[in-house]
């Protein structure tokens, strides 16, 4: 049986890489410091640490509970338009509380670390799909964080022997096939539980920021991927260090609009979303998506849940069981 460390496994995409760590009989600690997450994620299987790494003390405990098989990090603050205006708190609460993991995971002995980072990296790319020959440009602070930690861990590979993954990807979205946990963020900011909560009557209706965009419908077109893909990608990443430091772009292989999106809640939920059309958003590019050719070709990754509409229905399928979210 081997061990884990999770920081941010209460979390939406943490938890549910907790999720595929148990499911396949490993051990896992969680470290989450709640103010993004809910306790109600973390699966009982799992143990709790109520604690932030920026809280040296509380994290250097955390680490002497090893010896670790590897850490994975999701504990990050994630709203680009917020670090717009709060550049340097990302900045801090993101990359120097990692670089205080990082140095705390080579005091304690961790030889593997597996970062869940952005494909924020690639502000304005000049190929589409997104691939790891791209120029880094980070498109926002919080895109910058994210990049700081991993030239944190180039180097800490190169000094001190920690192998680490690094995984770029656009809009988790979906929920655990299962039902056991889903997407809870306040405020919510991703589109497609936006979209199903007006399908569902809880909001008045979708603002659509620009329907003339060079696209089939005009509207943008991003890459979503399906949350539990997500996690067996990272446990793929994991596999890769045992022979030297990885790092992957990773999307769904297709985008979809934000008029596709909403044609899809309109589709499993048998419902109508009411729409508004509104201006451009500054600095929204027309189409963003990801390529995971590398990753695939390495790992043999394949999205288990590549449609939209099963996507739309598994966060669906969330929503309808739990309208609170975690405090149901």
């Amino acid at each position: 049986m081997k061990r884990y460390l999770v920081t941010g496994g209460a979390g939406y995409v943490g938890s549910h890489l907790v999720l595929a760590l148990l499911d396949r009989g490993d051990q896992v600690t969680v470290i989450d410091n709640l103010r993004q997450g809910h306790r109600a994620a973390v699966p009982a299987a799992a143990r709790f640490i109520e604690a932030d790494i920026a809280d040296a003390a509380a994290l250097d405990a955390a680490l002497a509970g090893g010896p670790w098989d590897a850490v994975f990090h999701f504990a990050a603050l994630s709203l680009v338009g917020e670090s717009m205006k709060l550049p340097f708190r990302y900045f801090t609460e993101n990359a120097g509380y990692a670089f205080r993991l990082i140095e705390a995971c080579l005091r304690h002995g961790v030889r593997k670390f597996v970062l869940s980072s952005t494909a924020n990296l690639f502000g304005n790319p000049e190929r589409i799909p997104i691939d790891e020959a791209e120029r880094i440009e980070p498109g926002s602070p919080y895109g910058e964080s994210k990049y700081m930690i991993e030239r944190a861990l180039a180097w800490a590979d190169q000094v001190s022997g920690l192998r680490s993954a690094c995984l770029r990807y656009f809009n988790a979205a979906g929920a655990d096939p299962a039902g056991r946990a889903g997407e809870d963020h306040r405020p919510e900011t991703h589109l497609i539980p936006l979209v199903i909560d007006a399908a569902l009557g809880r909001r008045p209706e979708i603002a659509v920021f620009g329907n003339d965009y060079p696209t089939p419908d005009g509207t943008c077109i991003r890459d979503y991927i399906h949350v539990a893909d997500l996690a067996t990608a990272h446990l793929l990443a994991l596999d890769a260090l045992e022979t030297r430091s990885v790092t992957y772009n990773l999307g769904n292989g297709q985008g979809h609009s934000v008029m596709e999106v909403i044609r899809a809640v309109e589709a499993v939920s048998g419902r109508r979303v009411p729409v508004r059309i509104a201006p451009r958003r500054p600095g929204d590019p027309a189409r963003l998506v990801a390529s995971s050719e590398k990753l695939r070709r390495e790992t043999g990754w394949s999205p288990q849940y590549p449609d939209l509409h099963t996507i739309v229905r598994h966060a669906l399928d969330w929503r309808d069981s739990h309208p609170d979210g975690y405090a149901d």
